[in-house]
């Protein structure tokens, strides 16, 4: 199983648009997922790059367009992501010019779980 098909599975439901334009997705990674073999043996959590993968899926969705990342520009892990947590992803976009700026807040039961910023372009 690679990262997107373990995203893909873990999405609960479909991408939710907010009247102030953001987006919220929930994910849950089941305990058997093979990302947890390896990270961590004994003490399994999400890596960091899968809430990278998430924002940037996300805004796949929410924008309809493959979107290929120039920059992290900030991600800031406040607390681990262990199997079987649901974990919320409110996601907003920016653009200016070709380049959309993404800007997610991940928490899990009400716990701020994580922050990203990325810059990220559409695929051409």
């Amino acid at each position: 199983m690679t990262l997107l098909d373990s995203i893909r599975a873990a999405r609960l439901g479909e991408p939710q648009p907010q009247p102030d334009g953001a987006t919220l997705q929930e994910f849950r990674f089941a305990a058997d997922d093979p990302v947890f073999a390896g990270h961590f043996p004994g003490h399994p959590l999400l890596p960091g790059i899968f809430q990278i993968e998430m924002t940037r899926g996300l805004a796949e969705s929410a924008l309809g367009s493959t979107l290929i990342v120039r920059a992290v520009t900030k991600v800031k892990f406040l607390r681990p992501i262990i199997p079987g947590e649901t974990v919320r992803v409110e996601l907003k976009c920016t653009e200016k010019a070709d380049t959309i700026l993404l800007r997610a807040r991940l928490t899990v039961i009400g716990q701020s779980a994580g922050d990203v910023m990325l810059e990220v372009a559409r695929e051409t």
